[in-house]
């Protein structure tokens, strides 16, 4: 069965004034559209096709470009949207509060582990809170549209929070301040969605 565009959930001008409208339009129907509609392509008649996402990441030839491109754009669009969902997005809290404060000290120390990892991403890419077995989590950074599921990436664990640094997912609002975008991100986690992603990957 081949991968479908997911829906939102949410109209696109729900995350104004952090996330704009045109930009959440662009970013969903146009970008991931394109990488749904291009790994669908590039599985086509192949032995991944009928396979998961996640199952097509953790056993990846890194060699294939456009499974690996496509996949992981996918893949990391389709979390992207849960972790910013408007809907009940509660507050940190329960064990992942816990762990954070265990790998980090504080919340403060995360953000700024957070920040600074996607601030300083070199062109495109991703920031990522991850889950390891036993429920330890730690921060780090993707180029492009690499993942953490995908193998020899170096981040461990789980992804459980992103935060795309791509710059066709600000520049419309935040032009070159990306600062000012990955601040504006912290206004818009559900933490409800990181928290239910912690609970099922530990």
């Amino acid at each position: 069965m081949a991968f479908e565009l997911p829906n939102l959930g949410y109209a696109y001008d729900a995350l104004e004034p952090n996330i704009d409208a045109k930009t959440m339009e662009i970013h969903h129907s146009k970008h991931h559209n394109g990488y749904t509609t291009k790994l669908n392509g590039a599985i086509a008649g192949t032995d991944l096709e009928g396979k998961s996402i996640e199952d097509i990441l953790n056993t990846l030839d890194m060699s294939n470009g456009a499974v690996r491109n496509n996949g992981g754009g996918f893949y990391n669009h389709s979390l992207f949207w849960t972790v910013i969902n408007p809907s009940n997005k509660g507050e940190l809290s329960g064990d992942l509060k816990n762990a954070i404060m265990e790998a980090f000290g504080s919340f403060d120390a995360f953000k700024d582990t957070f920040s600074n990892a996607a601030a300083t991403q070199f062109g495109s890419g991703w920031a990522w809170l991850c889950v390891l077995p036993g429920g330890k989590v730690e921060v780090c950074s993707t180029p492009n549209q690499d993942n953490p599921l995908m193998p020899g990436v170096t981040c461990g664990g789980t992804p459980i929070l992103g935060l795309d640094v791509w710059e066709h997912a600000y520049y419309l609002n935040y032009q070159n301040r990306r600062p000012d975008y990955i601040n504006a991100f912290f206004n818009v986690i559900n933490w409800n969605e990181v928290a239910s992603r912690y609970e099922a990957n530990k």
